[in-house]
């Protein structure tokens, strides 16, 4: 009988300490079962975690321990390791510089560590825009900022749930200026970084790739705007003909309201509402970020700090749980796709086994 693998090293950022992220760790983590599919190391001090668990009426079914290195961490136990000495008593609810201060401080250790390999993934907990301008954070956001330390050219916003996966041209930007950062350069990389996130993270051998028009109803063959006839429609017949399965320019609107989007493994949106609009009110609470073209496996839950219900016991952990789990998940598909890519006849078989299993579940 083959040995068990080891559970998976999963790095845990704190995210803002005056919002729900922390919460939806610990309730995870309540449920002991967890610790046979990951080890978790959580960026954050011992008094944050003190003071969620009053919030949660101190609940004794959360076994958790202080560790001062990732090598330190023990199996079968919520490992938390403080990346700074002084405490932190949060303030619910509460958008502060300080506490942007706190969450930058966690993500940075929680990915110094990754990138010595002391843990094997990353799930980082929301984080406020707005606190974290007021520190040394100069970026919109996780996906960005992980891209310049990892000195990549460019990453792909993907959203998660289930079968249903979205990904965004462009990002955080003002909708004024997405259609001047349109090029088919940009939508040719975003294309093929999903392509590649779909094969290799997600186990999908032949990927099927829809791609949104720009304006209401994809212009209407130029009535409202050219970029699909100039831009978007040329990138995705000259992919088509290189051999990808690549359709589109959709009208936004009627392909998911149709139900068209079943039909794809992958769903390309020219900016960001477009994209995370339907994508939210379809996934439930359950959709997960992942971060594609990175070489570092790095997932989070696809909602914000929740301040409006910060410190009251109401957060639902639901997208936690998932993004810890896809985290895993794909690890495991990178790792069987490097093992077995010596024989595409073989990594083929393989990664579409895996892929039926992830539909069974």
């Amino acid at each position: 009988m083959a040995a068990k693998n080891s559970p998976t090293r999963v790095g845990i950022t704190s995210g803002d300490p005056n919002g729900i992220g922390i919460e939806t760790v610990l309730q995870v983590f309540r449920d002991a079962r967890m610790f046979d599919e990951v080890t978790p190391i959580l960026y954050a001090t011992p008094e944050l975690v003190e003071a969620t668990l009053v919030t949660l009426g101190r609940p004794d079914d959360l076994v958790w321990g202080i560790i001062s290195q990732p090598e330190q961490a023990k199996p079968q136990q919520l490992n938390v390791l403080p990346f700074r000495g002084e405490p932190w008593t949060p303030r619910w609810g509460v958008v502060d510089p300080e506490a942007g201060k706190y969450a930058h401080g966690s993500l940075e250790r929680a990915v110094g560590d990754l990138a010595s390999n002391k843990t094997d993934v990353l799930v980082t907990a929301p984080i406020h825009k707005d606190a974290m301008r007021g520190g040394p954070f100069p970026f919109p956001g996780h996906t960005e900022y992980l891209a310049h330390v990892a000195n990549v050219e460019d990453v792909l916003m993907l959203l998660v749930s289930d079968n249903l996966r979205v990904g965004v041209c462009t990002g955080h930007m003002a909708l004024k200026e997405v259609s001047g950062a349109l090029s088919s350069g940009l939508i040719r990389s975003k294309i093929n970084l999903m392509h590649e996130a779909l094969l290799k993270d997600f186990g999908i051998p032949q990927p099927r790739i829809a791609v949104l028009g720009l304006n209401p109803h994809a212009s209407d063959n130029g009535l409202m705007g050219d970029e699909e006839k100039r831009i978007i429609g040329p990138v995705v017949r000259e992919l088509a003909a290189e051999g990808r399965w690549v359709l589109g320019p959709y009208a936004a609107d009627g392909f998911f309201g149709s139900g068209a989007y079943k039909q794809f493994d992958g769903i390309l949106a020219m900016y960001h509402d477009q994209g995370l609009a339907p994508f939210k009110a379809l996934s439930f609470g359950n959709g997960v970020n992942f971060t594609a073209g990175l070489p570092i496996v790095r997932t989070s839950p696809d909602h914000g700090t929740g301040m409006d219900i910060a410190g009251q016991g109401k957060a639902v952990a639901d997208s936690m749980r998932t993004a810890i789990f896809m985290a895993k998940d794909i690890r495991n598909h990178r790792k069987a796709f490097r093992e077995f890519a010596s024989n595409p006849l073989e990594i083929n078989t393989n990664i579409r086994r895996e892929s039926e299993f992830e539909r069974r579940r």
